[in-house]
């Protein structure tokens, strides 16, 4: 069986793919040609660029299986897939660290200001030095404040795991019941168990030093207008789950009056092509989608892939 890995795959599930006998095709092929080449394949892998829509899905009647390096499927149309009997599976564990991680790299860098430093140090470092010590005189500690997060799935729960471990407070808000307690792994093989406390959106919104959000993509913001309204003057938001759940012009907004100190985002609305004021903000801290662009996570990503595709596909 012949496997397109349009969007990549690691070596080591590329490696075990062989290994069971699958011929593997790491060639990318822009998505304009993909009804025409895919036809030759009986199985695809793709990330957040490739899109496998309906119309796709009609013109590859030999297609077998669909698999997303990674959590969210918004770019498949797995219900209408799985009518056809095509497998669709997905690796939603295998970026959750890597993720939490990057929420915590913007989440550092912008108590610090570190997003600005970076921007204009190099312009007036040699020049404007006390001014620049002056202007970021003011940055506080992570440690006791009170963190929301904003859907408490995998990647959500690594995140309030990391925040536990700095020591903060974590409040989280979730459609479905969160746990009472997450369990925090130490150095040494030492695991502690961490309460954290499920509240209502608008409560969390309200008592929140900084927000991080996990969910799948929605149909709205799940922070806009009215919601900006409620939260605390200075209070910073992360964005690396997915983009348009935070309004983006009203998070400019927000930023302008300060109502929000800062804000590290990951994913965008308009991707590739994001907003050129968001992007040139002075108080954002930018990454270009790239919460699970670590070795470990690619790794663990390509191997639980593999596997999940030798599983199906060699009954």
């Amino acid at each position: 069986m012949k496997i397109l890995a349009n969007d990549g795959i690691d070596p080591l599930g590329k490696q075990l793919l062989e290994s069971a006998g699958f011929t593997v095709d790491t060639t990318h092929i822009p998505q304009d040609e993909l009804s025409e080449k895919l036809q030759a394949y009986d199985a695809i892998t793709v990330r957040s660029a490739t899109k496998v829509r309906k119309e796709l899905i009609d013109q590859c009647p030999g297609l077998k299986l669909i698999g997303r390096g990674g959590v969210g499927m918004d770019n498949i149309d797995v219900e209408y897939a799985r009518s056809k009997g095509i497998v669709v599976v997905n690796t939603p564990a295998a970026s959750s660290l890597s993720v939490a991680e990057l929420v915590f790299a913007h989440l550092l860098g912008g108590v610090r200001f570190l997003y600005d430093a970076q921007r204009k140090m190099p312009i007036e470092g040699d020049t404007n030095f006390g001014g620049l010590k002056k202007a970021y005189a003011n940055g506080v500690e992570l440690r006791g404040k009170t963190l929301g997060i904003v859907g408490i799935g995998r990647i959500g729960r690594e995140t309030a795991k990391v925040g536990l471990g700095l020591g903060m407070d974590v409040i989280v808000s979730d459609l479905f019941d969160a746990p009472t307690s997450l369990p925090v792994e130490l150095s040494g093989g030492i695991t502690v168990d961490v309460p954290i406390q499920q509240v209502e959106i608008k409560e969390l919104l309200q008592r929140s030093d900084f927000i991080s959000i996990h969910v799948p993509f929605t149909d709205k913001p799940i922070i806009g207008k009215d919601e900006f309204a409620l939260l605390k003057t200075g209070v910073g938001l992360v964005n690396a789950s997915r983009g348009g759940v935070i309004d983006e012009l009203a998070l400019i907004e927000a930023l302008n009056s300060g109502k929000v100190a800062f804000a590290g985002i990951d994913v965008f609305e308009n991707e590739p092509t994001p907003r050129k004021e968001l992007l040139t903000h002075p108080k954002v801290s930018l990454t270009p989608h790239i919460g699970a662009a670590t070795g470990e996570a690619q790794e663990r990503i390509g191997e639980e892939l593999a596997n999940l595709i030798i599983e199906h596909l060699k009954k």
